[in-house]
């Protein structure tokens, strides 16, 4: 009897170690909802870390704005062929290129000395010259009679008193203006003329007589400054 008493006591104290251990270390394994909620939390706080690290990213790296386009200046090197081509002045011999006023406005007079309509013409724009007195404005007579000698082109300017540059078109120089102004510019008596302005672009080309008042109009449109 005493015997099977303390076996019982045994296997009391045995359940009650066990219970105790099972407390204190339990095994059981966490639920399927536990474990998942876990899980989001985790995968939540993930995210608004790289969010947070991609607004900050944003903030500190400023979008680059455009560049802006480079302004083209005009230069000698631009200009059309025909303002590069020689020509002689015809009082002083000297050679010279219509390039070389690249920067002012020049008024160019195709034009004959047979012409009466060109020596009216021609009148105007010495009124013109006066009103003017602007040394960034080039007057230039070019006669579209290739095979006349420069003196007699000289002595011709100096009898009607035309003071302003004379030459003669050399057979190249109006075959490029004709190219570019039509063959309108190789017929004297309609007076034909146009104006290069200060960045080497030309206007259309004019005919008829034009007007004192006209000519300081269009010249001043071209960039010529007031007189």
């Amino acid at each position: 009897m005493r015997h099977l008493r303390r076996v019982m006591l045994g296997m009391l104290g045995l359940s009650l170690l066990s219970a105790c251990g099972s407390a204190a270390n339990p095994t059981t394994p966490s639920s399927p909802v536990v474990a998942a909620t876990a899980t989001t939390a985790a995968t939540a706080t993930a995210s608004v870390a790289d969010s947070g690290n991609a607004n900050q990213a944003s903030t500190i790296i400023p979008a680059t704005p455009n560049a802006p386009e480079p302004t083209v200046v005009p230069t000698v090197a631009n200009l059309a062929v025909w303002q590069t081509l020689p020509l002689i002045n015809a009082r002083t011999g000297e050679s010279f290129t219509l390039a070389d006023f690249h920067g002012k406005t020049i008024y160019v007079e195709p034009m004959a000395t047979w012409c009466s309509n060109c020596r009216k013409q021609l009148t105007i724009v010495a009124e013109t010259q006066a009103q003017l007195n602007n040394p960034d404005v080039v007057f230039i007579g070019l006669s579209v009679e290739t095979d006349l000698a420069a003196s007699d082109l000289a002595a011709y300017a100096d009898a009607a008193g035309f003071d302003w540059l004379f030459a003669v078109s050399t057979p190249e120089m109006l075959r490029e203006l004709t190219a570019v102004f039509g063959r309108t510019i190789t017929n004297p008596p309609a007076t034909p003329h146009f104006i290069i302005r200060p960045d080497g672009t030309t206007t259309e080309l004019s005919t008829g007589i034009d007007p004192s008042d006209g000519l300081i109009r269009a010249l001043q449109a071209a960039g010529a400054t007031a007189p």
